[in-house]
């Protein structure tokens, strides 16, 4: 009888390690497309992952390529100043929502309106997961969080959510900006191409890159894995409609 070949492994890129993420979370399943990206694309030897403050601030836990730390919002400023140094390598940053659109905004804003050639992950779980699940610039409306306990109301103070990738294409620097999930098997595996896409943009110079990923919280959003993720499709899709924005 034929052995069977072993075709689903772990990436080179992503370390054998146990993970701190909460069950049900979307960050491990993200780390493992950025990671089979990077191997797929032969880039993991000149490349450089800049997390700061967030879930993710121990990214470098799992991924065995060079990563840094940034300040709470941050990180793209940082990414920079590597880039400029060493063009020759392929530097990106993954960041949440309360970092990227909040604290971070005028650095995502500037960084993308300079067309600096980076890669930007944006997860976006529509709420501060790592502080204690207060409201987000990306909370969705009538989502209870501990600082709206009774729902977010633009009609209370609480202002819209936050669309970053709309707020982005507009940028000659741009090249890229797209939204996905990770609410499904074909969902994750659109994000995947996506990823795949903003890294090979910068491989090539194009200018900026962002990939916006939907993304389950199920511990603040107290709800079952499975729930959750059917709270992304029902509820965050409605604020946040999938695809590219912009890609040229």
């Amino acid at each position: 009888m034929p052995i069977m070949e072993h075709k689903f492994k772990r990436p080179k890129s992503l370390k054998d390690a146990d993970t701190h993420y909460c069950s049900g979370c979307g960050h491990g399943i993200l780390h493992r497309l950025v990671t089979q990206a990077i191997d797929e694309l032969g880039i993991r030897k000149r490349t450089i992952g800049v997390a700061p403050v967030g879930c993710a601030v121990v990214a470098y836990n799992y991924w065995d390529f060079d990563c840094a730390e940034a300040a709470h919002g941050r990180a793209l400023a940082v990414a920079t100043g590597m880039k400029r140094l060493r063009p020759d390598l392929v530097v990106f940053t993954y960041q949440g929502d309360g970092d990227l659109a909040s604290i971070g905004l005028c650095e995502t804003i500037h960084t993308a309106n300079r067309g600096e050639s980076l890669t930007c992950i944006f997860v976006n779980n529509a709420c501060y997961g790592m502080t204690g699940g207060q409201m987000a610039p990306t909370t969705v409306i009538g989502q209870k969080t501990t600082t709206t306990p009774w729902g977010r109301d633009p009609k209370k103070g609480d202002g819209w959510p936050l669309k970053v990738s709309e707020l982005l294409l507009n940028l000659e620097g741009v090249c890229l900006a797209v939204r996905c999930s990770l609410s499904s098997p074909k969902e994750i595996l659109k994000t995947y191409q996506y990823i795949k896409k903003a890294f090979t943009n910068q491989t090539e110079g194009r200018g900026f890159s962002i990939v916006e990923v939907l993304s389950p919280c199920p511990v603040i959003w107290q709800k079952e894995p499975v729930e959750a993720m059917r709270w992304v499709e029902e509820h965050m899709r409605k604020f946040f409609p999938l695809g590219a924005m912009k890609d040229i």
